[in-house]
C-alpha cells in the first residue's frame, strides 16, 4: 500500500528537524529577526531567530497567489491557526526572547515555495517582515565503489530507550502549572518519544542525530501536589523514569476566614447538562451538600475535601440524568463553620437532550450516547477526539418516538481525554462531553447567531466553557490583522457568556473569531457585508457514485465573497441538510460538511447551491443495494504517530459482539480483535499493523453470534 500523507508529513518533519538549517535571510525591515528554511519536496522547515531586545509571540506566514498550505506542525507551546485567507498564524503564551529560536514545519501544494512572513511582538507591534526561499536538501551522492558488506551484528543499530539513556528536568522542584525544561542524552537518534507524568501523557519530542534532546513541557493545572514519576517512553513501550515531588504554586496556608461559596450550578438546568462543581470554604476541612427534590425529599448527598487554600471541587463532574423530574431543587451546603442554600430549576426548553451513559469510558469500550430530539426529523452527529479531530459523523433519521442513540467503538490505542459529540438538528446544536481513560472537562467554544452581518450590526457571540472561568476573545480581520484588542470575558456559573460585538467600522469580508483559555482554543468564521445574487454558479462533487455513510466534498465557482445556501435532498425531495456558506475572495466554493445518512435510500440525490436568483443543481447516485450476509471492506488507513501504519476495517451486517482474526498466508493468526457492532449492524475501526509485518496477502475472518464471513486484503 502507499504510505499515507500523514506519515509522509511526519517523517519529513522528523528528518528536517534534525538537519542544520541553511540561512537565506531576506528581511525587509531589518536583520534582527532572522528567517532560515530548508525544503524537501512539498515539506518545508522554517526557523526564526530573535535578535531583538523585544519578545516575539506571533509569526504570520503566507504564500504567493495560487499556492496553498496543506498542513503544519508547531513546537511545544505554540498554537497554529489557518485563516480563510490562507494565512497561518502561530502564537504562544511564552514569547521567544533575544537569542532564542522557534521552528515550524509546513506542507504545501508545491515544491520549495517562497514563504512570506511577519513577526509581531507582545505589544502587537510589527518587528520584522520578509520572504524566505527554502534551500533543497543536497542530492544523495552514490558510492560506486564496491566494498565488502559489513557484519551488521558487529555494529548494531540502537534505537529507542538505551541502557545509558538519561534525562533531567529544570527546575528540580517544579510547581503545579509551571513550565519545565527537559533535557536528555544517549537516546535513539532522530526518533520521536513521549513524555509522561505517571500515566498521563503531556507531550512528545524528537531527538537529534546524536540522541540528544531539549524541550519545554507544561505541568497541568489539575496535577496534584505529590511525588510523581516523569517518564520518557519509546514506541516499543520502553521507558526511563525520574522521580520528583511536584509542589503547590504557593505553599502558604490560606487565611482562616475563607467565605463559603459554590460555583458550577446555574439557576436553570436541563436534562443531560454537564456540571463541574467547585467552590471555597474553611481550609483543611470538608464541604457537604444535601440535595432536596421539588417535593422536599433529600435525594442525594455529596462531600468534598477543602484544601489548605480553601478550595474544593467535586471528585467528578455530574451529568443531569435524562429522566430527572422537572421542578425546583435546592442544596444546603456547609463547611462546618457556615451554611448556604443554593436553588435551581430543572426545565425542558432544550430541543436536543443527549448524554453519555457514563462519564468515563475505558479504551476498547463502546462509547454510547442516548437521549431525545425532535421526532421524524434527521439529526447530524459529529464525534471529535481530544485534539478536535473529527473521528466519525453520521446523519440519522429519528422516528416518531424522538429517541436518539449514537455509538462509537474505541480501541486500545485511542487517545485519552475529553471527546466531544456535536449534535445538530435544524438550527439547534448541542455539545456533549465524555471522557476516555479519564474524566471529561469542559473545553471552550463559541457560536455566532448569524453567518453574515451588515456593517454596523451587532453580532451575538455565545461562548461556553468551564464555570466562572475567564476566556479571551480575539477578532482577526480579512487581511489577517487583529481587529482591536483581545477581550477578556467572564463566564457565568453555568459556563456560558454572551458577548455583543459591535461591527461599526468593519469592512466587507471574511473574519475569524478566536476564543481561548490557556492552551485550548476554538475558532469560528463570520462575514460582514457579503451579498447574494452572485451571477452564474457552478458546483460539482469529486465523484458521482456514493454509498450510505459517505461524506461529500462540494466544490465550485461563482462571484467573489458571495453568500450561498447549499442543500442536500434525497430521491423523494426531502431536504436532509441545508447550510449557509460563502465563496472566498477568488470566487471558489468548498464545502465538506455534507454526508449521505448511513440509512440513506438508494437513488438519485440532488445538491443545490443558491444565491439570490442564481442557482445550480447537480445529481449524485447513491447505491444502497441490500445484500445478504456480512460485508467486509479493508482499506489503507492513516499513520498513527508513535504507533505505526493502520488499515481501516469496515464491516456491515453484523450484530452484538464481533470476533475478528487477521491471518497470514501460512495460517498464522497475527492479530485477534473484538468489537461491539453499532445499532445499525456496523463496525468501522482502524487496525494498527504490527511492526515487522511482511508485505503480502492476508485474510480477515469475521464472526458474530449468528454468522461468519472472510475476505482477503493486501499489505504492501
Amino acid at each position: 500500500m502507499n504510505k499515507s500523507s500523514m506519515r509522509g508529513i511526519f517523517l519529513s518533519i522528523v528528518l528536517l528537524f534534525s538537519i542544520t538549517l541553511v540561512s537565506i535571510p531576506d528581511n525587509v525591515y531589518g536583520q534582527e529577526i532572522n528567517a532560515n528554511s530548508i525544503g524537501l519536496e512539498e515539506t518545508v522547515i522554517i526557523e526564526f531567530t530573535n535578535e531583538l531586545d523585544k519578545e516575539i509571540n506571533t509569526f504570520r506566514i503566507w504564500l504567493g497567489s495560487g499556492f496553498n498550505f496543506e498542513s503544519f506542525k508547531t513546537e511545544k507551546g505554540w498554537l497554529g491557526e489557518k485563516t480563510p485567507q490562507g494565512v497561518i498564524i502561530f502564537t504562544t503564551s511564552e514569547p521567544i526572547k533575544k537569542g532564542e529560536t522557534v521552528k515550524f514545519g509546513i506542507k504545501t501544494d508545491t515544491k520549495n515555495p517562497g514563504i512570506n512572513w511577519k513577526a509581531i511582538d507582545t505589544k502587537s507591534e510589527q518587528q520584522g517582515m520578509g520572504k524566505v526561499l527554502p534551500e533543497e536538501l543536497p542530492k544523495v551522492v552514490e558510492n560506486t565503489e564496491i566494498k565488502p558488506v559489513e557484519n551488521i551484528e558487529d555494529k548494531p543499530v540502537e534505537t529507542g530507550i538505551l541502557s545509558d539513556s538519561v534525562f533531567r528536568i529544570i527546575p528540580e522542584k517544579p510547581n503545579i502549572g509551571s513550565s519545565i525544561r527537559v533535557t536528555g542524552d544517549n537516546f535513539g537518534s532522530s526518533e520521536e518519544f513521549d513524555f509522561y507524568i505517571d500515566n498521563s501523557k503531556i507531550g512528545s519530542f524528537v531527538t537529534d542525530e546524536n540522541g540528544h534532546f531539549m524541550t519545554t513541557m507544561q505541568i497541568p493545572e489539575n496535577q496534584n501536589a505529590d511525588r510523581v514519576d516523569f517518564k520518557v517512553k519509546d514506541s516499543e513501550g520502553g521507558e526511563k523514569k525520574y522521580s520528583v515531588r511536584i509542589e503547590e504554586i504557593d505553599n502558604r496556608i490560606a487565611e482562616e476566614n475563607v467565605k463559603l461559596t459554590i460555583k458550577g450550578i446555574p439557576n436553570v438546568i436541563h436534562r443531560g447538562d454537564f456540571l463541574e462543581i467547585s467552590g471555597t470554604g474553611d481550609p483543611n476541612s470538608a464541604v457537604t451538600a444535601e440535595i432536596t427534590s421539588p417535593d422536599g425529599e433529600i435525594i442525594n448527598a455529596r462531600t468534598a475535601e477543602i484544601d489548605a487554600k480553601g478550595n474544593w471541587e467535586l471528585a467528578e463532574p455530574i451529568v443531569v440524568a435524562l429522566d430527572t423530574p422537572f421542578g425546583k431543587y435546592s442544596a444546603t451546603i456547609t463547611d462546618g463553620r457556615e451554611s448556604i442554600l443554593k436553588s435551581w430549576t430543572v426545565e425542558s426548553d432544550k430541543i436536543i437532550i443527549v448524554a453519555p451513559n457514563k462519564l468515563k469510558f475505558e479504551p476498547g469500550e463502546v462509547m454510547i450516547f442516548n437521549g431525545t430530539a425532535l421526532p421524524n426529523k434527521p439529526i447530524e452527529f459529529i464525534l471529535e477526539d481530544p485534539q478536535g479531530k473529527e473521528l466519525f459523523s453520521d446523519i440519522i433519521q429519528i422516528d416518531e418516538s424522538g429517541h436518539v442513540e449514537f455509538e462509537y467503538a474505541t480501541v486500545q490505542s485511542s487517545p485519552k481525554g475529553t471527546y466531544t459529540l456535536i449534535a445538530t438538528q435544524e438550527k439547534d446544536t448541542e455539545f456533549i462531553f465524555a471522557g476516555l481513560g479519564q474524566l471529561p472537562t469542559t473545553p471552550v467554544n463559541l457560536e455566532f447567531d448569524e453567518l453574515n452581518y451588515n456593517a454596523g450590526d451587532t453580532a451575538i457571540i455565545s461562548i461556553t466553557g468551564k464555570s466562572s472561568e475567564i476566556a479571551s476573545l480575539l477578532i482577526i480581520d480579512p487581511s489577517d490583522k487583529p481587529k482591536g484588542d483581545t477581550v477578556s470575558i467572564q463566564l457565568a456559573p453555568d459556563g456560558t457568556a454572551v458577548y455583543e460585538l459591535d461591527l461599526t467600522g468593519f469592512a466587507s469580508g471574511v473574519y475569524s473569531a478566536v476564543v481561548s483559555k490557556g492552551t485550548a482554543q476554538s475558532t469560528e468564521i463570520f462575514t460582514v457585508g457579503l451579498q447574494t445574487g452572485s451571477g452564474e454558479i457552478k458546483i460539482n462533487t469529486t465523484k458521482l457514485d456514493y454509498s450510505p455513510g459517505d461524506s461529500i466534498l462540494i466544490l465550485g465557482d461563482t462571484g467573489e465573497n458571495v453568500l450561498l445556501t447549499i442543500s442536500l435532498a434525497d430521491p423523494d425531495g426531502n431536504i436532509v441538510k441545508e447550510k449557509d456558506t460563502f465563496s472566498d475572495k477568488n470566487g471558489k466554493i468548498s464545502e465538506s460538511t455534507f454526508r449521505i445518512p448511513s440509512d440513506g435510500k438508494g437513488g438519485m440525490w440532488s445538491i443545490n447551491a443558491k444565491s439570490g436568483s442564481n442557482f445550480h443543481t447537480i445529481e449524485i447516485d447513491v447505491i444502497a443495494t441490500v445484500t445478504e450476509g456480512v460485508q467486509i471492506s479493508v482499506e489503507e488507513g492513516i499513520n498513527v504517530p508513535g504507533v505505526g501504519d493502520s488499515m481501516q476495517i469496515k464491516i456491515v451486517g453484523v450484530s452484538q459482539t464481533v470476533q475478528i482474526e487477521i491471518i497470514a498466508a501460512d495460517g498464522t493468526v497475527i492479530d485477534s480483535l473484538e468489537f461491539v457492532a453499532s445499532s445499525g449492524g456496523e463496525i468501522n475501526q482502524p487496525w494498527i499493523i504490527p511492526k515487522d509485518t511482511a508485505p503480502g496477502t492476508y485474510t480477515i475472518k469475521v464472526e458474530d453470534a449468528f454468522t461468519s464471513a472472510e475476505d482477503t486484503f493486501e499489505i504492501s
